[in-house]
């Protein structure tokens, strides 16, 4: 039985022309390396938001279910995030 399958895709003419332009800069053998190499680091990326989901996101949860005292309000958060982005733009500002 066969390891592989083939697949015959349609994409937009600027990805199709980025991966035509990594094949011919010697960065993969192939278009279809190029593919797979793409696939895999969606994979990988889909792994890490399930292992946060499941690790941090789910703890957080179950912590707030135990004490829902801990829960933020909206509004709280709203301003401590205004607060670190007035002090990051400021100082972004003031640099030379």
């Amino acid at each position: 039985m066969r390891s592989t399958q083939q697949f015959s895709i349609t994409l937009p003419n600027e990805m199709a022309d980025a991966v035509r332009a990594k094949v011919a800069a010697g960065e993969y053998a192939t278009e279809s390396e190029v593919i797979r190499d793409g696939l895999r680091v969606l994979l990988a990326r889909d792994r890490a938001v399930e292992d946060w989901l499941r690790k941090d996101v789910a703890a957080a949860y179950d912590k707030l279910k135990a004490d829902p005292l801990r829960a933020v309000a909206v509004s709280a958060v709203k301003a401590r995030l205004a607060a670190v982005h007035a002090r990051a733009t400021k100082k972004a500002s003031a640099k030379p």
